[in-house]
């Protein structure tokens, strides 16, 4: 594993606004990853670019020092200004060797992420390494790594709890929504406010079978345009007083500084209804007025509350990294054992042309006279033993050294 480096651009060092200069648009990937290739003597090499990271995991003999680092962004040409280059060299994190693999193993499995547990990252990382392999940028080594990678990463996700709660607001409010169990897929649902936060929890009931939206914003091509997504209906903000279509759920958030659904408003959209509703507040200030929730039957989900669930989410998750650690360490151990084996492997590739060599020397060559007085029953028994035999002195060097490993190990 001498040869494993890592040269990483994180949110821990880099604010995201300067990591955006290092993100390498599809189009001009390859082009920069063979001049990486080229100039510097890197044999294979994958890049992650995500949100929030910018990383190269590649093989190189040259040791990650300032002069190499500089080098290596000077040849990937991303046409950064003096100062940006200065600040990329100055807080880059490199790794060499076991630490390489260890940063990779703990990035994959989301130890290194902003929220530890999101599974996200593994998947970017395997879609990274795949458009560079098939593009041939990596060979047998990096197979390797990233089987161990992938395998690693699965068994952190499944034997530990790291990733069991969720701890983002929108994940938290659908989760919470959907142990009501009163809100079947026909529910009817007000959505009020098209931004970001909505957009995603309607995307989260939509995966869900949900089909009837109605969506309310300010802005009536916004609320349109998140209608369309859900195949639902889009009003302006202001047809929600005289809305009389009934309803199951209201989800809201808005950037409102005063209460969206006043007493009065939420009466109107009653109708006369008394059965008891649900409303996913997710603004803050609250869109929902404090009447509300005292004077009517409701189920109130509040952001609040839900930030309180997603703080001891993130907690139960850091107390799970010691058992995701001790995961990656037993892999660490292991894979050092399924290299040696592979080097073993790809060194005595050519034993079994060699035995082929021997076999045809023997029978075409020094043998081949006496071969040739043998009767058609002896010489075909000749050749069923020679064939036996080469298919055992095939296997027998490779077992032999797979055991020595094994007991030295």
């Amino acid at each position: 594993m001498e040869y494993l480096k890592i040269i990483a651009f994180t949110h821990k060092q880099i604010d995201l606004k300067s990591l955006g200069k290092l993100v390498i648009c599809e189009q001009t990937l390859d082009d920069r990853l063979r001049n990486i290739q080229s100039e510097l003597g890197v044999k294979e090499i994958f890049y992650v670019g995500t949100c929030n990271r910018v990383e190269f995991v590649f093989t190189s003999p040259s040791s990650l020092d300032k002069d190499f680092i500089t080098r290596f962004l000077t040849v990937l040409d991303m046409g950064l200004p003096a100062q940006y280059m200065e600040q990329f060299v100055e807080n880059v994190s490199a790794y060499e060797q076991l630490d390489a693999f260890n940063h990779l193993l703990r990035t994959s499995c989301s130890l290194e992420s902003l929220v530890v547990g999101e599974k996200e990252i593994l998947a970017q990382i395997r879609k990274a390494y795949e458009a560079c392999r098939v593009a041939g940028f990596t060979g047998d080594y990096m197979r390797m790594i990233m089987n161990r990678v992938v395998k690693t990463a699965k068994e952190v996700y499944t034997h530990t709890n790291i990733s069991k709660n969720p701890v983002s607001i929108v994940s938290l409010a659908y989760r919470k929504l959907r142990d009501l169990k009163m809100c079947s897929s026909e529910a009817r649902l007000l959505i009020i406010g098209a931004g970001e936060t909505n957009r995603n929890l309607a995307q989260y009931l939509k995966k869900h079978k949900y089909t009837n939206f109605s969506v309310f914003n300010r802005t009536l091509e916004n609320a349109e345009n998140l209608a369309k997504e859900l195949n639902g209906t889009a009003y302006p903000l202001t047809a929600l007083e005289n809305y009389d279509k009934g309803f199951d759920v209201i989800i809201t958030c808005t950037g409102s500084t005063e209460a969206i659904i006043t007493e009065a408003i939420y009466k109107k959209l009653l109708n006369g209804d008394t059965s008891k509703k649900v409303i996913v507040d997710l603004a803050i200030p609250n869109d929902t007025a404090a009447e509300v929730v005292k004077n009517f039957p409701v189920h109130y989900i509040e952001v609040e509350s839900l930030k309180e669930v997603a703080r001891k989410n993130i907690q139960e998750r850091y107390d799970e990294l010691v058992n995701a650690e001790h995961i990656i360490e037993e892999n660490i151990k292991d894979f050092e054992l399924v290299l040696r084996q592979r080097k073993i492997e790809i060194a005595m590739s050519c034993v079994p042309q060699k035995i082929k060599e021997i076999k045809h020397t023997a029978i075409n060559g020094i043998f081949a006279d006496e071969i040739d007085k043998l009767d058609e029953n002896s010489r075909l028994l000749l050749e069923k033993v020679m064939n036996y035999m080469e298919k055992k002195y095939i296997s027998v060097p490779m077992v032999m050294a797979k055991e020595i490993l094994v007991k030295n190990s």
